[in-house]
């Protein structure tokens, strides 16, 4: 653990993918004595999991859309928000400015790059984002998730640093345990999820998938499904005509003991669904969203699929009758499916949020220099999320 105590910005777009790498990133830099805050809009500020001390501040961040009559106003509000950035980094002082994508990440990071603050951007998905895309060539770090990232030009190659994609802790906790027993006679769970609003097309296709598999293997199912509201009746109803026992819902806080108990995962492929899969070690059929911006999600199941740790279906090739025979191929055999389910574990990076840390620590000045106290005025340790202008 650090002796030495610094400040730390965060700066990420308001969902899961890019604030979940964000939150571990902040426990990890807590846990070593430093001080933390987070900047976000309005949806990164509510989205659960976020450490009790981190501090939220909501940034207004302007969204480029093909739309050129669009673009004053979102330019209004870029530079909006990089005022408010330098009047936290005027209070906060940080060491450094770490972004995880999206658009609210860019203000922030534009102010730390014209006010002279070190900057790390941390790519969670195997294609550059667009903000981490346009930042490349301004800041001093660049931490991916893959070996292969797409869109990094290779005269940034200098700076780029493998690290992985940091998961929840709940979910790391489990790397270490075994996969669950699985025989020729026992159950196979199966728990399917399309990200945080679920995915029709999962609710649509599954049931009917599942309903085709061999009796040997049908008669031995236990499915836990995540779905829409609008969804969850209709997909009830299929699976009691197919006579396949499932448990539904459209949340579930216990995910991390749902995916450690699961043999065998159906989804999407984004990149913390992907992270936390290979951390943990589960074979899955993925399928990846097709409007994801560069097809990244198409492009994180490579390194998974190569390792023989998933399979991915395109959505318009995802039929009922391709996902049966996908799951007859890896899990017909006990051993297929126990080899499969290593073959992911070998994917994960358990040490990524320990290897980002020790990254940005390497930023911010000679240490026996860098104890900062704060400043008067500047935000308190808490819960709240606050806007930078005093708001509510």
């Amino acid at each position: 653990m650090s002796t030495v105590s610094r400040h730390y910005v965060l700066a990420a777009g308001g969902t899961g993918g890019h604030l979940i790498p964000a939150f571990a990133l902040s426990a990890e830099l807590e846990a070593r004595g430093h001080h933390v805050a987070l900047i976000t809009d309005d949806r990164g500020s509510r989205l659960p999991g976020r450490p009790p001390t981190l501090v939220s501040h909501v940034l207004p961040a302007g969204r480029f859309g093909k739309n050129p009559l669009h673009w004053p106003k979102a330019i209004e509000a870029v530079l909006e928000g990089r005022r408010m950035a330098l009047r936290l980094f005027e209070s906060f002082q940080p060491s450094a400015v770490i972004g995880f994508g999206g658009y609210p990440a860019f203000p922030a990071l534009w102010a730390a790059t014209g006010a002279g603050v070190p900057t790390v951007i941390h790519e969670q998905n195997a294609v550059l984002g667009r903000v981490n895309r346009f930042l490349a060539g301004r800041v001093d770090a660049i931490a991916t998730s893959y070996e292969q990232v797409e869109r990094l030009k290779p005269k940034h190659a200098e700076k780029v640093h493998l690290v992985g994609n940091p998961v929840r802790a709940e979910v790391l906790a489990l790397r270490d345990r075994p996969f669950p027993p699985f025989s020729s006679e026992g159950l196979l769970r199966v728990l399917v999820t399309g990200g945080s609003q679920g995915a029709s097309v999962l609710s649509q296709v599954v049931p009917d998938g599942l309903a085709m598999l061999p009796p040997a293997l049908r008669g031995r199912l236990q499915v836990t499904q995540q779905c829409r509201a609008e969804d969850i009746e209709a997909v009830r109803a299929r699976y009691a005509g197919h006579d396949i026992p499932a448990e539904l819902g459209t949340y579930f806080e216990d995910m991390a003991s749902r995916l450690a108990d699961s043999h065998l995962f159906i989804g999407r492929a984004g990149a913390s669904t992907v992270a936390e899969l290979t951390a943990v070690g589960r074979p899955a059929i993925l399928v990846p969203l097709p409007i994801a911006t560069d097809d990244h999600q198409a492009v994180n199941t490579r390194e998974m699929t190569a390792a023989g740790g998933a399979r991915m279906i395109r959505q318009d090739r995802f039929t009922p009758v391709e996902l049966a025979k996908q799951i007859q191929a890896i899990a017909m055999n006990p051993a297929t499916l126990a080899t499969a389910a290593h073959a992911a574990w070998n994917c994960g990076h358990a040490g990524a949020a320990s290897d980002l840390a020790d990254l940005v620590e390497s930023f911010g000045g000679a240490p026996l220099m860098d104890v900062i106290s704060p400043a008067p005025g500047a935000a308190p340790a808490g819960n709240e999320a606050l806007a930078l202008d005093g708001g509510a």
